[in-house]
């Protein structure tokens, strides 16, 4: 299961970033890492940016970002 495929108020827990070396720094810069919760707070209409929570931060992801973020339900 990919990040964009979660449900409104669902938590899962990150098991892998597929992308290169690029968007994997990038996205640890952010706080996003393999092992870290997160749920999702809201989704942008007419298939947006999602808003995630992770960390104690909210942050909004675009979906072709989300896409690549494989995570695992709790």
């Amino acid at each position: 299961m990919t990040l964009d495929q979660l449900r409104f108020g669902q938590r899962a827990r990150i098991i892998a970033i597929a992308g290169g070396r690029g968007l994997q720094r990038r996205l640890q810069q952010i706080g996003i890492h393999p092992g870290d919760t997160v749920s999702l707070a809201a989704h942008g209409s007419f298939r947006g940016p999602i808003l995630i929570a992770i960390n104690g931060t909210r942050l909004a992801l675009g979906r072709g970002v989300a896409r690549r973020i494989r995570v695992e339900p709790l």
